[in-house]
């Protein structure tokens, strides 16, 4: 049975990819990408956003907390995954490709929902000092983006998933129908 791929769900995992890579490079090199260092030119849109989002910031760092680097180190786990769906999927061929997706996808969507929860169980220790608008466009909207298009290549790769357990049954049962005759 031929992979099914959908072309928005492979654009995400390839046009995300560097993204990702661009983040966690921040995230590993702190201080030195940070304002004031040496490679800061690299991320300089993070001089933004290491005062909107404390965790990218100078008081994690200054804390040694571990969770800036936890969840890039899972960051680049879970792109790798992606980047290996799309070989499967669309170079090689191979049926159980979206279950490597939809596993890929599934980490981006539960270390999000954690980092939002993260925020809320910590009186949002490390976005509260924001003004509303800041948050919304700086914070919100960018980070809303990795839960709701996750959350929708979830339900499809699902939804394909199943589909294929429903056929691969069905196949399963009738061979097996037509050797007890």
């Amino acid at each position: 049975m031929a992979v099914k791929t959908h072309t928005w769900v492979t654009l995400w995992f390839i046009l995300t990819a560097p993204v990702i890579f661009w983040d966690v490079g921040y995230c590993f090199m702190r201080p030195r990408s940070m304002l004031g260092g040496d490679l800061h030119w690299i991320w300089k849109p993070y001089e933004i956003y290491q005062n909107i989002d404390y965790v990218y910031g100078i008081k994690a760092l200054e804390e040694n907390s571990g969770f800036t680097n936890a969840q890039s180190f899972l960051n680049v786990v879970e792109t790798l995954m992606s980047l290996t769906y799309v070989y499967l999927a669309h170079v090689s061929g191979w049926s159980p490709a979206p279950l490597i997706g939809f596993a890929a996808v599934t980490m981006t969507l539960s270390k999000t929902i954690l980092y939002w929860l993260q925020e809320y169980y910590c009186g949002f220790c490390a976005i509260g000092h924001n003004t509303m608008s800041d948050l919304i466009i700086y914070w919100i909207i960018p980070n809303g983006l990795w839960i709701v298009v996750p959350s929708l290549i979830v339900v499809r790769l699902g939804k394909d998933i199943a589909a294929s357990l429903h056929v691969a049954e069905r196949a399963a049962t009738k061979a097996a129908s037509g050797k007890q005759k």
